[in-house]
């Protein structure tokens, strides 16, 4: 299922004061503290509260979402001490119709300093090294004033709204489109 797919980065993306890279060991404390966050494993496949053990199996899903033809799933890191401080996934389900989407998310404890921004910068930028890919969407939930300013600041625009879009936490959501298109 990967033959369409990028291969992994040879040079990590970077922007600012982040690299993207990919989960190791190591990042276990990451998936528990995104895990901590009310809102977070309501979005993806990581349990709420989660145990060491399902931390690390989190990581392990991470690891295997190329090979499962789904995209690529870097941690953020701090470029200087490469500490984990959040997650950005570029998926590429519609690369055969020239989309791909990203998801990010950002450890409590480290939101607020343009982190989320500076990894959103770099992905779409590595984004734009895969020649099938010409259109780059997020989907925010309106309420999410924070994820707005990322999304602006990094240079993608509102698009509309998609009402009753997707189920988040068991109950069906209106999103905000915002995409980027190939400069």
């Amino acid at each position: 299922m990967t033959e369409h797919l990028p291969s992994w980065p040879t040079t990590p993306p970077t922007y600012g004061s982040v690299v993207l890279r990919e989960f190791t060991d190591d990042d276990v404390h990451l998936a528990l503290e995104l895990g901590d966050d009310s809102y977070i494993p309501l979005i993806g496949s990581l349990p709420g509260l989660p145990t060491p053990q399902q931390a690390m199996e989190w990581i392990y899903r991470q690891r295997g979402r190329l090979a499962e033809g789904k995209g690529l799933s870097f941690v953020i890191a701090d470029a200087e001490s490469d500490n984990a401080v959040g997650a950005i996934g570029l998926w590429l389900q519609n690369m055969s119709a020239g989309r791909a989407t990203i998801g990010y998310s950002v450890a409590p404890e480290h939101r607020g300093r343009g982190i989320a921004s500076s990894a959103l910068k770099a992905l779409t930028a590595f984004a734009w090294t895969i020649p099938a890919l010409h259109r780059i969407e997020l989907y925010i939930e309106p309420w999410n004033s924070n994820s707005r300013r990322v999304a602006e600041a990094s240079g993608f625009q509102r698009e509309g709204l998609l009402r009753s879009h997707q189920e988040i936490g068991d109950t069906r959501r209106d999103m905000l489109l915002y995409a980027t298109t190939r400069p």
